[in-house]
């Protein structure tokens, strides 16, 4: 359990480390993503920018996983 939280501090320090030096400026704004400005709203929908995380996360996990397993 404790290799496993370790792992998961690194991995938030580095995603934070990213978005700090601005690595991900471009997440949000990918084809795909919708926005929509009225006079008074915004809606905002990242279906592309959620796929990618989905896949990051599945191959972290089945990775990570892996590593434990054996």
């Amino acid at each position: 359990m404790s290799n496993l939280l370790i792992f998961g501090g690194v991995l938030a320090i580095v995603a934070g480390l990213a978005v700090r030096f601005g690595l991900l400026s471009w997440f949000g704004n990918l084809p795909g993503d919708i926005r929509r400005v009225g006079e008074r709203s915004v809606v905002f929908i990242p279906l592309t920018s959620m796929l990618v995380v989905s896949l990051l996360l599945t191959i972290v996990v089945n990775l990570v996983g892996r590593f434990f397993r054996g």
